[in-house]
This record gives structure tokens, C-alpha cells and sequence, in this order.
């Protein structure tokens, strides 16, 4: 039983890290493209935001593969 509660606080730490990444994206001129990081490119979006992008794609695969882990083990 204690793989559940490990899941469980995990799932909660990965939830407060995904508000966080999703907010640090940015619409247009905001987040941390708009921030100053790096110069505006002309050919698309910055490092800085395909890096986040990929950070937030990685938590969110992290986070189903935990969700499902849950299901099984309250299963």
C-alpha cells in the first residue's frame, strides 16, 4: 500500500508543477519569450520557449504515465 500514497504525493507535485510550467508560457510578447532572454528572432520562437514547451511535454507524458499508475493501483 505504500506505492499509492508515493503515487499519490507525486501526483500532487506534478500537478503544481504543471500550473506553473503552463503559466510561464506565453501568448505573443509575454512569458519568458517576452521576459528579454534572448533576442527576437525574425524565423519563429525563441530557445527559451521550445525548451519550456518541451519541459511542459515531458511533465505532461510523466503525469498521464502517473494518473494511469493511480488507476491501476486503486483499481
Amino acid at each position: 500500500m505504500p506505492w499509492l500514497q508515493i503515487s499519490a504525493v507525486i501526483q500532487v507535485l506534478l500537478s503544481a508543477f504543471m500550473v506553473t510550467l503552463i503559466l510561464m508560457h506565453s501568448g505573443r510578447e509575454a512569458g519568458m519569450g517576452g521576459l528579454g532572454f534572448t533576442p527576437h528572432s525574425e524565423g519563429g520562437t525563441h530557445i527559451v520557449e521550445r525548451n519550456l514547451t518541451r519541459l511542459t511535454v515531458a511533465v505532461a507524458g510523466v503525469y498521464t504515465l502517473n494518473t494511469l499508475i493511480l488507476y491501476h493501483l486503486l483499481a
